[in-house]
């Protein structure tokens, strides 16, 4: 079985002058940037379509892309057009049934083959919804912040310390501009609506960001006392100062995924209990 993955740019704008073709009079001369392209100050999105299913034997393919892009075009957009055009700025746009309309609207497009969709409404903001919990999305956010650590095991002598963690091992300590991103299973209500990222933000600055930034991790952070600030560790410790954080969103929120980078090639990702030691 094969998971096919299809990402689609694409503007909501305004509505074209009276007799205009809202997409067929833009030219298609930019597909990888966006079509329908920018007019004036539209709207940007991205959205991953998945889907799952079994390679033909003689082309190869699952399914051809093409038909998932005109099956955003045909559906989506429209699916998003009205949800912007039929609420006010002060109720909002109902996030959670807009999510479950356009994968209720591309299931037949795409022969009942779409198991997610991930709408990225900004470049750090993404909703997921999964076919098979069409009752949760996930909300993923990044977040960032400076600290410093010096990877040091006091058992090791310091021949073996250096050897082992290199200059990461400096006693005066080394800094890093960390990334950290935060998915949380959210319920959607009977109206739609799920949470705002906004109250994840707030959550995750009080009690994640606020303890750790601009911080000397060894130090100030009394969860790495013992405990070696390694982006393994820390990621683990985020999970601990979080876990336990969501559930004043809704009656079965949850933190689903974390993810630490320490710089732009080194990532970690966990998912799990929070090991002895590291809450707060």
């Amino acid at each position: 079985m094969l998971e096919l993955s299809r990402t689609v740019r694409f503007c909501v704008n305004d509505p074209p002058p009276a007799g205009a073709d809202a997409l067929g009079d833009a030219a298609r001369d930019n597909t990888f940037a966006a079509w329908p392209p920018m007019r004036g100050l539209g709207r940007y999105y991205e959205l991953d379509v998945t889907c799952r299913g079994v390679a033909d034997v003689q082309t190869g393919y699952f399914i051809n892309i093409k038909r998932i892009d005109q099956a955003v075009l045909a559906h989506v957009l429209p699916c998003i057009d009205r949800a912007l055009s039929g609420q006010g700025a002060a109720s909002g746009v109902p996030v959670g049934k807009l999510m479950r309309d356009m994968l209720a609207e591309l299931q037949p497009a795409l022969r009942g083959s779409v198991i997610r969709i991930v709408l990225r409404p900004t470049p750090t903001y993404r909703i997921a919804l999964r076919s098979h919990d069409m009752d949760h999305v996930l909300i993923r956010q990044r977040y960032e912040f400076s600290a410093a650590h010096r990877l040091h095991v006091e058992e090791l002598s310091e021949e073996e310390n250096r050897e082992v963690f290199g200059k990461c091992n400096n006693p005066a300590g080394h800094g890093h501009n960390y990334r950290l991103e935060v998915t949380v299973r959210l319920p959607i209500d009977k109206d739609g609506r799920t949470v705002d990222v906004e109250r994840i933000d707030t959550l995750v600055n009080q009690h994640a960001i606020e303890h750790l930034d601009h911080k000397h991790l060894n130090t100030d952070v009394p969860q790495f006392a013992g405990l070696n600030p390694s982006v393994e560790n820390i990621v683990m410790v985020i999970w601990g100062m979080l876990v336990d954080r969501f559930g004043t969103l809704g009656r079965d929120a949850a933190l689903d995924e974390l993810s630490v980078w320490e710089t732009s090639k080194t990532v970690c990702t966990y998912r799990g209990p929070a090991p002895a030691g590291t809450t707060h």
